[in-house]
């Protein structure tokens, strides 16, 4: 049979450490984001000042510009939602320590209920509930998983914003790079290396997708094609 490269091994020694500390949800999302959302943006401004018939200088200037304030922007943003995440998880919990200690009888019947819509009956659901909660902390974790679809790993703010403004950065650049170098057909340059720098972004979130990494790349692909594209028409109806 045929492992990806990204499954996981079953031994015992695997599957301890795996569990015992889990991953969590991982840094994908806000890559993917910041640099869909990089390339997006400062090739929006290139081609909208270049349909406009502008000069090199204005597209460098507002190209950086862009690159610097909206990837700070969006980090900051990713980070304010983040940590909007993290504290609304660190107030369920908190409400269900006091739930616990105020109203013990009426908690073990929700978990119960959880246990039970996860296939326990019986025995071994008795027995289930009253192992579980003589560790609060772990009864804590299934409340918040079984009640609100909290995960057990925490999400980390700083983080999520680095790596968003990271990927913005490096992806955003890219549509600079020829008229920072200076080179002849600028704008052809830049069209051609933002398109495909979609198309690598989409076929990298492939990874951790069922979808072939070329379908994944040329979905991506349109999606900032077509934003390229009307932004440059955009830019033309001030091309007088």
């Amino acid at each position: 049979m045929e492992t990806h490269a990204s499954e996981h091994g079953h031994s015992q020694a695997e599957i301890e450490t795996r569990i015992g500390q889990p991953a969590g949800r991982g840094y994908l999302r806000d890559i993917v984001y910041g640099g869909i959302d990089g390339s997006v943006t400062t090739f929006a401004i290139v081609a909208g000042v270049a349909g406009a018939g502008l000069s090199t200088w204005v597209i460098i200037a507002l190209g950086v510009a862009n690159v610097l304030a909206d990837g700070f922007s969006m980090a900051a943003g990713n980070y304010s939602g983040t940590k909007a995440e993290l504290d609304d998880a660190k107030r369920l919990r908190k409400i269900e320590q006091r739930h616990i200690r105020l109203h013990p009888e009426g908690e073990r019947r929700e978990l119960r209920e959880i246990l039970r819509l996860k296939g326990l009956t019986g025995d071994a659901l008795d027995s289930a509930v009253e192992q579980i909660t003589r560790n609060e902390e772990q009864w804590i974790a299934l409340m918040l998983e079984g009640e609100y679809g909290l995960a057990s790993v925490d999400p980390h703010p700083l983080k999520a914003a680095w790596a968003t403004f990271a990927a913005f950065l490096g992806a955003g650049l890219i549509p600079l790079l020829p008229f920072l170098f200076g080179l002849p057909n600028a704008f052809t340059l830049s069209t051609i290396a933002t398109l495909a720098t979609f198309f690598g972004i989409g076929a990298y979130k492939a990874k951790w997708s069922l979808a072939p990494w070329w379908r994944s790349g040329l979905e991506t692909l349109a999606i900032g094609g077509t934003a390229a594209g009307i932004a440059y028409a955009v830019g033309t109806l001030f091309n007088l």
